[in-house]
């Protein structure tokens, strides 16, 4: 069946997709707000407001909620990034009601409380702690804060000690008054669903939520430069980024072939190069990523300390020489394999639900995989050549992890 799109008259859009063949669905809140939209005294703000939804919302306490779901077998999910964030349940279907509840309680009615959020805290920085500990994820947030330097874009989305604890009750408050509105969130349903009732449900839950004002983004802009985090450790981390497109620019979808061409799988350039060929490294990929005005085209590898700078060397050689050689075998090598992890993640109630918000946030319509598999096919070597060049000519963001660089 063909996704419908509804909106109410304070301007939620709710999105379906029924899908036949399934026993379970899934119902989400996308927002629009994410880390970005944090003033930078209170950075993390977004992600301990995901966090502390849970704590208590409704006439449910934390435990209460994770039993409501649990008693029936589903599961509630959350995640925040620098662009979004979304609360979604996932629930056998004949709970349906119970999971539209969950998340609209989570959005619509948390408790805040003070106690809870000082007990959050100690979680959170705990999060930070663990991230900071792992090279291969706090080089992302390395490599960003390099790429999008002093702007919000570039800040991390679980903040630091610093600006977590200087969060208090009436920064989340304001958080949630300000952005949790329903012109800024999609309701988006997929799996065994039906229509008519659950419209009506969420006339019922969300009939009422009262329009807000309208929301400014500071732009971004793509920064060079670089971030050495020495520490003494065997293997050395690296990150290399250059500039990328809005995923409202055309372009992008070419910008994901090419990055898929250089380092998406193990036929990729730099797989085979600097593992296969060379033995430089165990892990090495690519990877875009767009945002409302901009983008970043990534690549990611860890080599022991005595080869990063040949590693280093050979990846940047590697980049500049693809812009102008890539062939067509490689080209629809790459098509292939985003057609298929674009249909092949759908297939899941969970995947077709975030495709179903993610789109309408990004397009403001539904848009369906089809016409992505369109845009995917129309990309030609011209355009791969064409973004290429355009990505490294505006100049190289770098960030490291160990001690194995001689860069100063």
């Amino acid at each position: 069946m063909s996704p419908r799109l509804h909106r109410l008259s304070n301007g939620l859009a709710i999105a379906l997709q029924p899908m036949s063949g399934v026993e379970t669905m899934a119902v989400g809140l996308y927002s629009n707000v994410g880390a970005r939209s944090e003033p930078a005294r209170y950075s993390g703000l977004a992600h301990m407001v995901e966090h502390m939804v849970f704590k208590g919302a409704g006439e449910r306490n934390a435990r209460m909620i994770a039993e409501a779901a649990e008693n029936c077998g589903g599961q509630l999910n959350a995640w925040t990034a620098r662009d979004h964030t979304v609360f979604q349940a996932r629930m056998l279907s004949e709970y349906w009601d119970l999971g539209l509840e969950l998340v609209a309680d989570l959005v619509r009615n948390p408790t805040l409380d003070s106690d809870e959020l000082e007990r959050e805290k100690s979680v959170v920085l705990s999060e930070l702690g663990e991230s900071y500990d792992t090279p291969d994820d706090i080089i992302h947030d390395h490599l960003q804060s390099v790429a999008f330097k002093d702007q919000a874009l570039g800040r991390p989305v679980l903040g630091d000690e610093k600006t977590i604890n200087a969060i208090d009750r009436n920064a989340l408050s304001q958080w949630v008054g300000q952005y949790y509105q329903p012109e800024g969130f999609v309701l988006a349903a997929a799996g065994k669903v039906d229509e008519d009732a659950f419209l009506k449900m969420a006339e019922d839950r969300f009939g009422d939520w009262e329009k807000g004002q309208s929301i400014e983004v500071e732009k971004a802009h793509f920064t060079s430069g670089c971030h050495i985090d020495r520490r003494e450790s065997d293997q050395t981390h690296i990150a290399l980024g250059y500039q990328g497109f809005s995923y409202q620019d055309i372009r992008s979808h070419a910008l994901a072939l090419f990055a898929s061409i250089l380092g998406g799988g193990m036929s990729s350039r730099l797989f085979q190069t600097l593992r296969e060929q060379e033995g430089l490294v165990y892990s090495v990929y690519s990877w875009s990523q767009s945002w409302l005005e901009t983008g970043i085209f990534g690549i990611y590898c860890a080599a022991d300390k005595k080869d990063a700078d040949k590693a280093l060397a050979l990846i940047r050689k590697i980049v500049v020489d693809s812009v102008g050689s890539m062939s067509e075998e490689e080209l629809q090598r790459a098509k292939a394999q985003a057609r298929a992890g674009l249909l092949m993640n759908l297939e899941g109630v969970a995947a077709r639900c975030d495709h179903l918000g993610r789109q309408i946030q990004i397009h403001n319509r539904i848009v369906h995989p089809s016409e992505i598999v369109g845009w995917i096919d129309a990309v030609t070597l011209d355009d791969i050549r064409h973004v290429g060049q355009q990505a490294i000519s505006q100049g190289e963001a770098l960030a490291s992890v160990g001690d194995g660089l001689t860069l100063s």
